[in-house]
């Protein structure tokens, strides 16, 4: 099965690893793979879908998020990060599988009408929201979350055992190993950790350094800042991924250099929560580390739109610098191919074998007017939001066609939202 993407008014991707935009392209993609550029276009018989007015580009990649969280949008909005922490994890002592699967739902439509095609989710109850995302066809990276503040590290290992076995040959679930954070996870479960990191050879995902507070408890604890303790017990390594950095020293920047790790910047979320800091992406770039975007969750940014995000990501950084290093390719690179990077798959690109998760924007839409080939990217990250998407392909597969899906989508929205104000009536005051 394949299709063939048919003269699109311009095609933007990484391809050879340059940054290129292609007028009247026409990609060719074949068994969930991007088969070429123009190549075939008219003799495999695949079925042809019309690109006239539309940008092809690669789907986004939200590199840390919570999709169930959608239930604490606008809960306890204006408060900052410990306070909203105390106030969540109340209502979460009371989650069951049936709402984090509507959250995660609900999260989940919201990211493919927008034009994410993969996300890396930190959350319990991980086995609904894998249900969700094999119902709908984008790709998402999951686990269940140790924190031994909340939960029993045994239990958390067994519930990562069974996932992993049981996703372990999935083309669209990856298996991963959360951690909230060196402040809810004791230094035994920390090793553990990394024993089973080890043993699955599976990647371990955390927040790190993401507030003040944070940084001053563990030097005060442990006599070194989160990164330097991470390291201490052997888990800074290619296999790990660091959210935030926020609070990240100088010297910590050469440790996760050095290892190959991965870092994730969340710039929404770290502004409302007023987590202050800054997160270093110039340095980081420039010791070659691999850096993703994420939208963090729904109760914190409080979007799941990757567009909106690599927007403030640029903005957040020159504001932090005070200066206009950071470009837009910058963070296109950062929501596309490095994403996919992170994940562990060949994506974000055009490139015969990449994985064909591609996005079509409505070339025609206001918000990308005037349209030409010197601004098309500015246009993508500074302007258009995820209303311009038009259709997501996933592994091959067309799974959100706006004139055939919207209305479904958004009318399942409003039914999953009222399902999420019945349950988190009960905590209001």
């Amino acid at each position: 099965m394949g299709y063939v993407l048919k003269d699109c008014d311009y095609a933007i991707s990484w391809i050879n690893g340059e940054l290129r935009i292609i007028k009247n392209a026409t990609v060719v993609i074949e068994d969930g793979l991007i088969a070429g550029i123009g190549e075939g276009a008219y003799s495999r018989g695949f079925e042809n879908i019309d690109c006239k007015d539309h940008i092809l580009m690669p789907g986004l990649v939200n590199a840390h998020t919570h999709t169930p969280m959608s239930l604490f949008r606008g809960f306890f909005d204006d408060a900052e990060l410990p306070l909203w922490l105390s106030k969540i994890w109340n209502v979460e002592r009371e989650l069951n599988h049936n709402i984090v699967s509507a959250a995660s739902e609900l999260s989940i439509i919201e990211m493919i009408m927008s034009g994410t095609t993969a996300f890396t989710d930190q959350y319990f109850y991980p086995q609904a929201t894998a249900e969700v995302v094999l119902k709908y066809g984008l790709r998402a990276a999951l686990g269940p979350p140790f924190m031994d503040t909340m939960r029993d590290p045994k239990q958390v290992e067994n519930e990562l055992r069974n996932f992993a076995s049981e996703y372990a040959s999935s083309q669209l679930i990856r298996p991963i190993i959360n951690v909230h954070s060196v402040y809810t996870v004791g230094r035994d479960t920390l090793l553990r950790i990394k024993e089973l990191s080890d043993e699955l050879n599976l990647p371990i995902h955390i927040h790190a350094s993401e507030t003040r507070d944070e940084v001053y408890e563990i030097k005060s604890k442990h006599g070194v800042f989160p990164v330097e303790y991470l390291n201490t017990l052997g888990l800074i390594s290619s296999n790990l991924q660091l959210v935030h950095l926020g609070w990240v020293t100088n010297w910590e920047l050469g440790i996760i250099a050095k290892a190959g790790a991965k870092v994730i910047h969340a710039p929404t979320s770290n502004m409302k929560l007023a987590t202050a800091g800054h997160f270093p992406m110039r340095e980081l770039m420039d010791m070659g580390v691999i850096i993703g975007i994420g939208t963090d969750g729904p109760a914190s940014n409080n979007s799941l739109d990757m567009f909106r995000e690599m927007k403030m990501a640029v903005l957040l950084q020159r504001h932090s610098y005070w200066d206009v290093g950071i470009k837009a390719h910058h963070v296109f690179r950062a929501a596309t191919i490095n994403g996919y990077t992170i994940l562990g798959l060949r994506g974000g690109c055009l490139d015969r074998g990449c994985v064909a998760d591609v996005v079509l924007l409505d070339s025609k839409n206001p918000q990308l007017q005037p349209l030409r080939t010197d601004n098309l990217l500015s246009n993508i990250v500074y302007s258009v939001d995820g209303s311009s998407v038009d259709l997501v392909l996933v592994n091959g597969r067309l799974i959100y066609e706006k004139s055939r899906d919207y209305y479904a989508f958004r009318e399942r929205a409003v039914r999953l939202g009222k399902e999420i104000n019945e349950f988190i009536g009960r905590f209001l005051p």
